[in-house]
């Protein structure tokens, strides 16, 4: 397929700044049937039946932003953690990348906005890597200083710094595993509450693990979509959550995935497993557009993504391609918010009702 079939005009106001109140979102509906709905999330105990599984991504976001200053020069420049290699090496991604030659050593710079502290860490620039990365030695492992030094991530649509309430509003209430630079968003709209009252509905929940990489913000450029290279991301889903889904099966309830990272975690595992989810980990470069055969997930609650991206292909292979863009028309005339701190979509695929 055309990457350019994937495409549709937002208008620049309806991307979210801010994040609604969890449990206050509205939703979209498109079921099986592709009738549409116009509700709030607050419905999801009577969206959703009793004997369904939720699953979540319980993956934290790190404050993987650093801001720094050349130690020869005073010139700026901002990193982004990507991953790490050993207690003081990581991959990052740096900007500008002119300003990071290998050799370069680079002081950390505190607050916001960010100036310098009285004894600043210090950070090696080694190499420079494919894709803008740059690998990095710190003076000693950022981890135990990221509080005081990191900035949360926000994605780039957002027009605007980012504050200490980000810190809250930017994790969601599944956060347990550090290690994610982007929040599996899908996961904001959810609230203690709403998830008692799930429970009361007999709507169970469990969680997988996806730690979400700089693939989130890759943008598509290849002409055919299937020549897009996807990011590796870590994932792992445990003993418990792979009883939970098999006992699901059992009983005839749907798998319900909070976000698109669970889909690629589970069809992932699924893939592994001969159709059956399994417990394990490993990396996945699971690209999923339309043409792809599920074989773990029934529903999909998810954001509204971005044109011409892998998470809109994610989508259309799961709802149809024609379908999800009209409903995407929809959520735009109704004024719906879009992206990482906008409203929501709950997808039924094709045969799982």
């Amino acid at each position: 397929m055309l990457t350019q079939d994937f495409d549709y005009h937002l208008p620049e106001d309806r991307i979210a700044q801010h994040p609604a109140p969890r449990g206050e979102s509205r939703l979209l509906v498109l079921d099986a049937e592709r009738d549409l709905r116009h509700r709030t999330i607050r419905d999801l105990p009577q969206l959703l039946r009793s004997g369904d599984l939720l699953v979540a991504n319980d993956t934290s976001v790190i404050p993987a932003r650093l801001f720094a200053e050349r130690a020869e020069t005073g010139g700026q420049v901002e990193l982004l953690l990507v991953e790490k290699f050993t207690d003081t090496e990581w991959d990052v991604l740096a900007k500008p990348g002119r300003k990071a030659k290998p050799g370069t050593r680079l002081e950390l710079l505190e607050g916001n906005p960010p100036a310098l502290g009285p004894a600043p860490l210090q950070v090696e620039i080694l190499t420079k890597l494919r894709d803008g990365r740059h690998r990095v030695r710190f003076d000693t492992p950022i981890e135990a200083h990221l509080d005081a030094l990191g900035h949360i991530p926000l994605p780039p649509y957002i027009k605007r710094p980012d504050s200490a309430q980000d810190r809250e509003l930017y994790q969601t209430v599944f956060a347990r595993q550090e290690g994610a630079i982007a929040a599996p968003t899908a996961g904001l709209h959810f609230s203690q509450e709403l998830l008692e009252e799930l429970s009361q509905a007999g709507v169970s929940s469990t969680s997988v693990t996806l730690h979400v990489g700089i693939g989130t913000f890759k943008p598509v450029t290849a002409e055919l979509a299937h020549e897009h290279e996807m990011e590796s991301e870590r994932w792992e889903v445990s003993e418990a959550a792979a009883a939970a889904i098999s006992r699901c099966r059992r009983q005839g309830g749907r798998v319900v995935a909070i976000g698109t990272t669970v889909v690629r975690t589970l069809e992932t595992a699924a893939r592994r497993g001969n159709g059956r989810v399994l417990p394990g980990k490993g990396r996945s470069r699971l690209f999923i557009r339309p043409g792809f055969s599920f074989q773990a997930v029934d529903v999909l609650l998810t954001n509204f993504h971005l044109p011409r991206s892998t998470l809109l292909m994610l989508v259309s292979a799961l709802a149809g391609r024609e379908r999800v863009l009209d409903a995407y028309r929809e959520a735009i005339r109704n004024d719906y918010r879009f992206y990482s701190y906008g409203d929501a979509m709950l997808l039924e695929r094709a045969g799982a009702s």
